[in-house]
């Protein structure tokens, strides 16, 4: 079971949903970046389950505990540890899970791969598991800050159904993104989201949207120009989250409309640094970050598991009915914000230490 992510900052999460606990170890990470647990909390709330009345009300504080890789608030370069335990535990929810096979989850996957699962809140599957994720990305956002102080990555929800924010990626704050609870970067649509997601919630009824994120301060020259080009592996990165389907970068589909007269990114000199005039290119360019803001967008699914009766098949191969329980979010996308900020971080701080590895005389 792959669970590891990365070449030079390389991280391996574990756990299960109902289990001890969730984390991570991270490797590769340079010494003396200034680290506290306080640092990963902030992320890690805005992660967790229980935070605000469009989220699950699973009640996990999620509090973060650094077993290694520290010393005197600074990384030795050593292995870092990081736990959160499970301490909320209902795995009673779940017990007619165990036998029937829940419509759009990993149930019946697992099986057909594995030959068994932790059938408690999804086990592995379970979106729990992207705590460790955040919790490493949030030292990987501390080295990108090392090296590059102006680098910022935001995300925001774009849309959820047919709910459509307008945001401009070159001047939206995270002080806006964070003022509303479903965490849109347009506060003016922030109410409606918030009473879709409620209303849909109170029919037993799940939605989806799509998340879109900017990455502003970029260097150029990050990412490989063959398989590992920037936006394979952010696409790698947001497609490996739970309820993901879909990634597009900069024009994505919408530039298959135009001609390669009107795509093309224009480029000229602004103090003797190379910019593009418009930035259809989405930051990224034969594999490589150009310096503009990467922009980018996913797509999230409705949550699989709701609360209604569903067709399904049982481990016995007997067509049945199961009606969801236990506590799920009817929406996944404000607190998929932290994940996709997560991942973006992830990759791109790998990249950066594999820049400097292979280019140490090159110039930034």
């Amino acid at each position: 079971m792959s669970s590891q992510l990365g070449q030079l900052f390389r991280i391996s999460t574990f756990g299960e949903s109902h289990g001890g606990g969730v984390g991570v170890v991270i490797d590769g990470c340079p010494p003396l970046i200034e680290l506290s647990e306080a640092d990963l909390q902030v992320e890690l709330d805005r992660r967790r389950p229980g935070q605000s009345e469009v989220t699950t009300p699973r009640n996990e504080a999620d509090q973060c505990e650094i077993l290694s890789g520290t010393f005197e608030g600074k990384t030795l370069g050593s292995p870092i540890a990081i736990l959160v335990r499970n301490k909320d535990h209902r795995p009673d929810a779940y017990s007619e899970m165990a036998e029937k096979y829940r419509p759009s989850h990993a149930d019946y996957t697992y099986d057909a791969k594995y030959g068994t699962r932790n059938w408690q809140g999804g086990g592995r599957s379970s979106a729990r598991e992207t705590i460790g994720r955040v919790a490493a990305a949030a030292i990987a956002k501390k080295v990108l800050a090392h090296f590059y102080p102006q680098l910022e990555t935001l995300a925001w929800v774009k849309s959820i159904q047919e709910i459509q924010a307008n945001v401009d990626p070159l001047t939206v704050s995270a002080q806006t993104i964070e003022s509303n609870i479903v965490r849109t970067g347009d506060p003016r649509v922030a109410e409606t989201m918030i009473e879709r997601i409620k209303n849909i919630r109170s029919e037993g009824n799940s939605v989806g949207g799509i998340i879109e994120c900017v990455v502003r301060g970029c260097p150029p020259g990050l990412g490989e120009p063959v398989f590992d080009r920037l936006e394979a592996d952010l696409a790698k990165g947001m497609l490996s989250l739970p309820a993901t389907k879909g990634f597009e970068i900069g024009s994505g589909f919408e530039g298959t409309l135009l001609k390669g007269s009107e795509h093309n990114d224009h480029f000229y000199m602004e103090d003797q640094r190379v910019r593009t005039r418009t930035n259809r290119s989405g930051g990224v360019q034969g594999g490589i970050s150009n310096g503009e803001a990467i922009s980018f967008r996913v797509a999230f699914k409705p949550t699989a598991t709701i609360m209604s009766s569903q067709p399904t098949v049982s481990k016995e191969r007997q067509e049945t009915e199961l009606k969801g329980r236990g506590r799920h979010d009817a929406c996944v996308l404000p607190r998929a914000v932290p994940m996709v900020e997560a991942m973006a971080n992830l990759v791109l701080c790998d990249h950066l230490l594999r820049h400097r590895a292979f280019c140490s005389g090159c110039e930034d």
